[in-house]
């Protein structure tokens, strides 16, 4: 049973507080930073754009990929030591560490020092707000929320508000993304733990190992969630995408008395033909027995889809860790091995 002495027992550093107030972060880090937007002459020109970073920050990265998609900006995510070689003077590269000494995004930053492209650099502080003043690179503090992958909604917004006029995303489709989580923020907080919450419905059934199948365009919520499972639940978890899971992934299935759970993260508005897809896979699964979960998308912009999707996701994942007796929050595997890396970079 999920109850509020459980999560108090379990949830030690509160961390479904941080989630209740989500959407709350998200409109005072848009709103301090949208009149502060880093548009001037510097930036002009500007059609790719790297988002560097790793875990919650790396995360970031996928959100602006999906989001501009569609736009005439190339948008490369990088999770590892290595800028793309197509790095030039139009080039934005944007790091996020929230702790400010991940190992990578040090990397990442001193290389595009040397090379000619433009540097935006968040962070709480650590080593890279040091660097960033030593080597007069335009920085940008933001100040952490509980842990990195709750930072999450306030650095997305921050940039959101701060890239206003670099990127092309309507302010409209922002404010409209901060009015769906908190609609969203009634039915899956804190305050109702009943089985007419989404997220703890969801957490219940979620017993084994979770499969999560996801369409093209909504990879950053499946990714997301994946994390957040393994993070959160400390709970082996996987995704891949729909369409590639036909032609290979779905096969494993034939083995039987697997502990694995297929999630199926499904657009409202997906492509006809991977609508197709869906039905193929789950009449498969229904035929054999198997049991899944289905999660859709809301209707609207492709940033209100996908952060309603990671708001109830992540929320879904604190009640999984709550229910199985585990405290989200401590992540000391993590831990041990950003000590090993973070040494010698500057």
């Amino acid at each position: 049973m999920l109850t509020r002495e459980r999560l108090e027992k379990y949830d030690t550093k509160k961390m479904y507080q941080f989630y209740d107030s989500w959407p709350a972060y998200a409109r005072e880090a848009f709103e301090c930073h949208s009149d502060s937007a880093a548009v001037n002459e510097k930036y002009s020109g500007i059609d790719h754009i790297v988002f560097a970073g790793m875990g919650g920050s790396g995360a970031i990265g996928d959100l602006f990929a999906a989001i501009l998609s569609r736009t005439n900006i190339h948008i490369s995510v990088v999770k590892g030591y290595v800028l793309p070689r197509t790095v030039d003077e139009n080039t934005l590269v944007v790091i996020t560490s929230v702790s400010g000494n991940t190992a990578e995004a040090m990397t990442n930053i001193v290389s595009a020092k040397e090379s000619r492209c433009k540097i935006l650099a968040f962070s709480s502080g650590g080593k890279i707000e040091e660097y960033c003043k030593q080597q007069n690179v335009e920085f940008n503090k933001i100040e952490k929320l509980h842990s990195p992958r709750v930072s999450f909604v306030r650095y997305v917004y921050s940039i959101l508000g701060i890239l206003q006029g670099i990127v092309p995303i309507d302010k409209v489709d922002i404010l409209e993304s901060i009015k769906e989580m908190e609609m969203l923020s009634k039915s899956i907080s804190s305050a109702n733990m009943t089985e007419t919450n989404p997220a703890v419905s969801l957490a219940k059934w979620i017993t084994g190992i979770p499969m999560i199948y996801y369409p093209w365009g909504l990879q950053a919520a499946a990714i997301r969630f994946k994390n957040s499972l393994q993070e959160n639940a400390k709970r082996h978890a996987m995704a891949e995408d729909v369409i590639e899971a036909c032609h290979n992934g779905i096969v494993a299935w034939e083995k039987k008395n697997s502990d694995v759970l297929p999630v199926l993260i499904q657009g409202v508005d997906d492509y006809i033909r991977t609508k197709d897809q869906w039905k193929i896979l789950k009449g498969y699964f229904e035929e054999n027995g198997i049991q899944y979960r289905e999660v859709y998308t809301i209707h609207g912009s492709i940033l209100s889809k996908i952060m309603h999707l990671i708001y109830l996701l992540d929320y879904t994942t604190i009640y999984n860790a709550v229910i199985s007796g585990v405290d989200p929050s401590p992540t000391a595997s993590i831990e041990y091995v950003k000590k090993s890396l973070v040494q010698g970079i500057f």
